[in-house]
């Protein structure tokens, strides 16, 4: 809410965890790549110049339907005030491959759901991510980077039979410890996707509310 380095960081941080749901968005509504990358880059220095994240905390609707109707409005208007931006940026710092932009658009599989289903899906993917990296970096800070390399493939799956008698014998643990540290790990990450759900949200009841969402999307 105030300028400055850690502003700048969280937006800069924003734009990099939302601007592929918002790119496919525009993809899926018949707009070629190039004009889906200048309406994202546009969309997101909009989003910033014009501070449009101000009061989100007050919205009365969940987070991807505020992102949604924000994007829907940008491509109604955007033939009254285009902005002319050089491809490669947005706001003038944050950048993206459409290249690679479109090699996730392609392999996304064909599926009858609306753009604006796939898009709360994207956005839920985002969320997930984001709390991925931020675990990630803590792990990394405390030391235990190569632990969390090792174990963050069991956040989203349970082991294969002699799975964790494998690893365990590669980490010179014992089995019972490993499967704590994966428990504990796996609690880590859940706080830390509520956290990122939780950003700008002051009723716990917002909160619940946009983790059951996030489940449903998936």
């Amino acid at each position: 809410g105030t300028d400055g380095p850690e502003r700048e960081a969280a937006m800069e941080q924003f734009c990099r965890a939302y601007w592929y749901p918002v790119y496919a968005f525009i993809r899926r509504h018949g707009r070629s790549p190039e004009d889906a990358q200048d309406l994202t880059q546009s969309f997101f220095a909009k989003l910033i110049s014009r501070d449009w994240l101000s009061g989100v905390e007050k919205r009365d609707s969940r987070f991807s339907t505020f992102l949604l109707t924000r994007v829907k409005t940008h491509l109604m208007n955007e033939h009254r005030d285009a902005t002319a931006l050089k491809r490669g940026g947005i706001g003038g710092n944050i950048s993206f491959d459409v290249a690679q932009a479109e090699d996730w658009f392609g392999a996304e599989p064909s599926t009858l759901e609306t753009p604006e289903r796939s898009f709360e899906r994207g956005c839920a993917l985002a969320v997930l991510d984001a709390a991925m990296t931020m675990l990630r970096e803590d792990c990394y800070l405390a030391g235990k980077d190569y632990l969390f390399d090792q174990l963050s493939p069991f956040l989203s799956r349970d082991p294969e039979p002699g799975e964790y008698t494998a690893l365990a014998s590669i980490l010179n643990m014992r089995e019972n410890s490993l499967a704590v540290a994966v428990h504990r790990l796996r609690d880590q990450y859940r706080d830390a996707v509520r956290h990122e759900i939780a950003i700008g949200l002051a009723d716990p009841a917002l909160i619940e509310e946009e983790l059951r969402h996030l489940a449903d999307s998936l």
